[in-house]
């Protein structure tokens, strides 16, 4: 019988399992090629919008380009104009918006569908309001959309809240010199921070989830915290029933 070289012979059981280990390791770094780098630290960007990866300024262009496409957005927060804080709901659309603002001293629900400006609001809020209605017309304009008149200084006053372009032109500015790379998460969302001016000029959250729009913003000196989402779901427009509505122009101010 010839003599067996080295090494021909089967594989010892420690080398069989040698190569188990091996194959094993190899197998759970493939499995995880997606989330993981190398089998090592995360990658922010993996399964995402790749919007991580870009400079700040492209970001902030990206999310403004999204911000304007889309048709309609759901803004809930806080804002101060004016010297005024309001308290916002609202659902914008190309045509028109639907929602409340609240202040300090009241609350009322504004409508707009086309050029048509709607507010509804309690006696209280039409005595206070500068020129306006006291006493009996108050009452009359009580729970009721009243219908306000373009030249109207309560017409600008409002109408901004509810145009959905200017409004978010306003809004979604950062001023100063931008930078990005923090990670939040807005509601299940991963996000990209947008930050002016180390935080003197702001923050936005832009997702890095599928369409990249702005998702939060925090406007600077304390000057209101925004929430967007519902980005392209439909808002229903429509004017309110003839016998719900008082004409601004020629009610109001006659008890």
């Amino acid at each position: 019988m010839s003599a067996i070289p080295p090494g021909a012979g089967p594989r010892s059981p420690s080398g069989t399992r040698r190569t188990g280990r091996a194959a094993l390791v190899a197998a759970v770094c493939a499995a995880l090629a997606a989330a993981l780098t190398g089998c090592g630290g995360e990658d922010p960007d993996a399964g995402t919008n790749g919007l991580g990866k870009l400079p700040p300024t492209k970001i902030e262009s990206k999310a403004r380009a999204a911000a304007q496409r889309a048709g309609t957005v759901h803004l809930s927060g806080n804002v101060v104009s004016q010297g005024r804080t309001y308290k916002l709901d609202m659902s914008l659309a190309k045509d028109g918006a639907k929602g409340e603002l609240t202040t300090k001293a009241a609350a009322f629900q504004v409508l707009r569908v086309g050029n048509a400006l709607y507010l509804k609001a309690d006696a209280s809020f039409w005595a206070g309001e500068k020129g306006g209605a006291s006493g009996g017309a108050a009452s009359k304009l009580d729970g009721k959309y009243v219908k306000v008149p373009a030249a109207d200084p309560v017409y600008k006053r409002f109408s901004g809240f509810t145009d959905k372009d200017t409004l978010l032109a306003g809004l979604l500015g950062l001023h100063g010199k931008l930078t990005a790379g923090d990670r939040s998460d807005v509601d299940g969302d991963r996000t990209i921070r947008l930050a002016a001016a180390g935080g003197a000029g702001g923050t936005l959250d832009v997702s890095l989830d599928g369409t990249p729009y702005p998702l939060r913003l925090q406007r600077a000196g304390g000057a209101g915290v925004l929430r967007l989402d519902d980005w392209g779901k439909r808002v229903d427009l429509k004017a309110p029933a003839g016998g719900q509505v008082v004409d601004y122009g020629s009610k109001i101010g006659k008890g």
